[in-house]
């Protein structure tokens, strides 16, 4: 595996060249090495899109075709659309549904890109690339000698097993901290075995083949540094890596000035630490608590008005805080929902409401967050899943702020975990009991509350 970025030894830690490093390490075992297999794990923001690209190209370049396995439709093009960006005279194959408008239209942009419902008519491409569940209806073609398998965690082990006769070898990248694959039945009859479907790909692929190659990218481009060391230690804490910029280098400021109401002092933490927590006061509430949506609503609502700007490393001049680099994320659909109306009453459109599901793989510059635990009775396993926290609390490159009541360390500590023991199922570190708590300690630092709708 590669170095520990958190080595602290008496060089300075260059993030560029540590990233460099590692990508280096993937790729020369994915050319050169002789195992059927390549296990890479991503931090949040780390390149990974990055570094499938890349790997697809210098597999072409060097005469070997490849097919990638993504996940879902959108990945699918982003994927695409990247490569053919990327390398305009590359041939990229999109192999899509019989659905109508089975694909990004944005594909048609590119020349190099042949989309077809029929994998024997891109058989002859240096890449094709198409979703899991596509692939795994593709018959009567010759294997590929390589494949990469883009967010290989989230996919489940029977899904693996059905491309499985497609491609000789494999770079399998994904994210371990994310959430775990969806599943629509049961799966208690198969827990513990080595062959659990409803398992990742990457843990199945592993306990058979212990020996394979695995790697980590060590650096996260997305998450600032007032973020990176938190969501490393309570997510990754047997994978650690650090931020790829320093304190300094991002700035986030708003225009005008403070009102005195507790949102803006929210902002003004997160502004100025990147982390803020507005705590509404105890109470067990339905799941769509309409004075935690009102909260979260006004937020955003205020985050415009007080023009919001961004300075960061990627250009001297500040960037407005648009609506669309501002994101909601909550643990169900419903809070979605109802954070949506609230914000149309407010007259705020634009901006990406959704459930960490769905945000899962995207970035903006502010998220604002509906804590999964905020009023709730218990704390059940879905709620406390760490993949869940982890995709809420990482989707940002400059600030957090978290909507949540408060009790919710008191509801962790009334409700230990009461999921069954299952034999041979190893157990997941750190548990969404652990993460919470640790997640919950560094926003305490943050705290600003709201005691009703006078001071929102």
């Amino acid at each position: 595996m590669t170095g520990d970025p958190g080595d602290r030894g008496s060089a300075p830690f260059d993030p560029g060249a540590a990233a460099a490093r590692a990508t280096g390490e993937i790729l020369h075992d994915t050319l050169h090495g002789k195992d059927r297999g390549v296990v890479v794990d991503s931090p949040p923001g780390a390149g990974k899109s990055t570094l499938v690209v890349r790997a697809a190209r210098e597999l072409a370049a060097a005469g070997r075709p490849l097919m990638i396995v993504a996940q879902t439709n959108a990945q699918v093009d982003d994927l695409a659309d990247r490569l053919a960006t990327a390398d305009p005279d590359l041939p990229v194959g999109r192999l899509h549904s019989s659905e109508p408008h089975p694909y990004d239209p944005v594909l048609d942009q590119h020349p190099s890109v042949v989309t077809s419902s029929k994998a024997a008519e891109l058989s002859g491409l240096d890449v094709v690339i198409s979703t899991a569940a596509k692939w795994a209806h593709t018959k009567g073609v010759e294997p590929w000698p390589h494949a990469i398998v883009d967010e290989a965690y989230q996919m489940r082990s029977d899904a693996l097993l059905a491309v499985a006769s497609l491609f000789d070898r494999a770079l399998f990248v994904g994210d371990p901290g994310q959430l775990d694959p969806f599943s629509v039945v049961g799966a208690e009859q198969w827990a513990g075995l080595s062959y659990d479907p409803s398992a990742s790909a990457v843990s199945t692929l592993l306990a058979h083949n212990p020996e394979l190659p695995q790697h980590r990218l060590p650096v996260s481009w997305r998450l600032p540094a007032s973020a990176a060391p938190l969501v490393s230690d309570a997510f990754y804490p047997y994978t650690p890596f650090r931020s790829g910029t320093g304190h300094g280098d991002r700035r986030l400021s708003f225009g005008a000035a403070p009102d005195g109401s507790a949102v803006d002092r929210v902002l003004d933490e997160a502004a100025e630490s990147g982390w803020g927590l507005l705590e509404l006061p105890a109470r067990r509430t339905p799941r769509t608590d309409p004075e935690a949506v009102r909260a979260v609503a006004t937020v955003v609502r205020r985050l415009l008005d007080r023009g919001g700007a961004a300075v960061s490393e990627r250009g001297p001049d500040p960037v407005p805080l648009t609506a669309d680099r501002i994101a909601v994320g909550t643990a169900h659909r419903d809070q979605a929902a109802a954070v949506r109306a609230a914000l149309a009453e407010l007259g705020v459109a634009g901006v990406a409401v959704d459930t960490a599901n769905r945000l899962q793989g995207r970035e903006f510059d502010v998220t604002v967050v509906l804590h999964p635990l905020s009023g709730r009775p218990d704390a059940t396993a879905f709620h406390l899943e760490t993949g869940r926290l982890c995709v809420l609390a990482s989707r940002h490159r400059h600030a957090c702020i978290v909507v949540c009541r408060e009790g919710v360390g008191d509801l962790l500590d009334e409700h230990p975990s009461t999921e069954p023991v299952q034999l041979g199922v190893t157990v997941k570190f750190p548990d969404g009991w652990e993460a919470n708590h640790a997640v919950l300690s560094h926003l305490a630092e943050h705290r600003v509350r709201w005691r009703g709708p006078g001071q929102g």
